[in-house]
């Protein structure tokens, strides 16, 4: 068992020892169970970037079993420069949920901890999976978990938010089974998704592959117009799976262009750029205004999510490196950010047990340290330069810049409506006069909470000021996919 094998599977094993416990018997050995088993899966994925060679654009840490031989499929994993940042950042952001619960889940809490342990392990699989099968295996699989965090944990309309969730990521994906199974025929009975990337395919055959893929990988990003889901499963979520469906869950169908549609259909993804392109735009200029307009905290963060992602379709359907770097940047830096902004609103939420805007107001005279890191985010989420937010953004717009001045400054937009929608939540919830006895009752942030937000708050402005380390890693493979696409498969 490799190293992807433990960042898989201790925290899937750890799951379900937790589920094992009684409901709510031994609630602290759970929970330090639950902490020890994610601390340990995080310590497993260090030495994939230690131990990471950036010179090459090849697999490393390779593992490979039979699974099902009668039908050629095998447990193939592995990592290159594009997926390798995302295995370390599902672990951290597991970490951090599992320490954001301490206190705040008192009910079920064996089901919580082991429901985010085994979502963890099997978003590790999807960036790990080099099999197409063991690849859809895994990406369905984590709509299981997440449907029961929302649903057993969420708001007063969980239920509903929960069905909505399961049901558009569900039907997306079938259409990709479908494009699975027609690569698996043509490559002559195949699951190897990198022998997939030198198949010979006509225009017709590859568009329609493009968009089988896209049907999948559009709702889980998600795209305008299938965000719909988003806003939803974010305010009735608990502020765990709020985190881990922005830090982490949406990138899964980011990833999947680059390691799908990109590379198998380069043709398609060519000529239907304009498409993809043109969706990124709505996605930055039309869900920033709706963004603006938002009373309740989860729901504006949300909306921002789909406009930062837009944005990272934008960078990877330009299709130079500039662009496809600025937009993996922009995924990890994302995945900080927002699942501090979610955060944040938890720390509220568990005090004042309101998201709305209107419930606050002074916040910083009652709780200091938290309104400092809080604003440190939310500049952060603007795009201010020296944070995590602003590093990928800066190069996709460089990027597109090179591919056409108007697209990027219509792109740039999104710097103005982020500063815009988050400036304004900030002035009203964090300064001014104490608005109301909450908010006047409130106390500051606890060494646990401020422990979790500083750590955040570290990777933020790691990433902001020194990008190199994550820049050099991909660098070597997004060149590689670059020539690889700009090949045309045409006869």
């Amino acid at each position: 068992m490799g190293l992807l094998s433990l960042a898989i599977w201790l925290p899937i094993v750890a799951g379900a020892v937790l589920l094992a416990f009684g409901r709510d018997e031994h609630v602290k050995v759970v929970r330090w169970t639950a902490l020890v088993a994610a601390l340990a899966s995080f310590l497993v994925t260090i030495p994939l970037i230690t131990r990471f060679d950036t010179t090459t654009a090849a697999m490393q840490f390779e593992e490979n079993l039979a699974w099902i031989e009668r039908f050629n499929v095998y447990y193939r994993l592995g990592v290159d420069g594009i997926s390798v940042w995302f295995v370390l950042l599902t672990a951290f952001i597991t970490v951090i949920v599992v320490i954001s619960a301490w206190e705040v889940i008192t009910e079920r809490v064996n089901q919580y901890m082991g429901a985010f342990l085994i979502l963890s392990g099997m978003m590790v699989g999807v960036f790990a999976a080099l099999d197409g099968l063991l690849f859809f295996v895994f990406f369905e699989a984590t709509l299981i978990p997440m449907y029961i965090i929302i649903g057993m944990w969420g708001g007063p309309r969980r239920v509903y938010a929960a069905f909505k969730f399961f049901l558009y990521t569900l039907a997306g994906s079938l259409l990709m089974l479908v494009a699975l199974i027609y690569l698996y025929y043509k490559s002559g009975g195949s699951f190897d998704i990198l022998a997939w990337h030198d198949l010979p395919l006509s225009m017709d055959v590859q568009a329609l592959l493009f968009f089988a893929f896209l049907a999948a990988f559009a709702v889980k990003v998600p795209m305008w117009p299938v965000h719909t889901w988003l806003p939803d499963a974010h305010v009735e979520a608990p502020t765990g799976g709020s985190v881990v469906l922005a830090a982490i869950m949406l990138k899964l169908g980011a990833y999947g262009f680059l390691r799908f549609s990109m590379p198998i259909t380069p043709d398609a993804a060519h000529e239907y750029a304009w498409f993809i392109i043109g969706l990124s735009l709505i996605a930055v200029l039309y869900i920033g205004l709706v963004a603006l307009v938002q009373q309740d905290m989860k729901k504006l963060v949300a909306y921002s999510s789909v406009a930062h992602m837009g944005f990272v379709t934008l960078g990877f359907f330009i299709f130079n490196e500039l662009g496809v770097s600025g937009g993996l940047v922009q995924m990890i830096s994302h995945g900080f950010v927002s699942g501090a902004m979610f955060l944040c609103i938890g720390v509220l939420y568990d005090r004042v047990h309101s998201r709305e805007i209107s419930s606050y107001g002074g916040v910083v005279n009652t709780m200091p340290k938290f309104a400092a890191l809080a604003v440190f985010f939310a500049m952060a989420n603007c795009g201010l330069p020296g944070t995590a937010g602003f590093v990928g953004e800066w190069m996709v717009i460089l990027g597109t810049v090179k591919v056409s001045f108007w697209l990027a400054a219509l792109a740039a937009t999104t710097l103005i409506f982020g500063a815009a929608y988050t400036l304004w939540m900030v002035k009203r919830v964090y300064f001014g006069p104490v608005a109301n006895e909450d908010v006047r009752a409130l106390k500051d942030v606890n060494a646990r909470e401020f422990a979790m937000l500083s750590v955040l708050a570290i990777a933020v402005l790691w990433m902001g000021v020194y990008p190199k380390p994550f820049t050099d890693t991909m660098h070597v493979s997004v060149t590689e996919l670059l020539k690889h696409v700009a090949v045309s498969k045409l006869n």
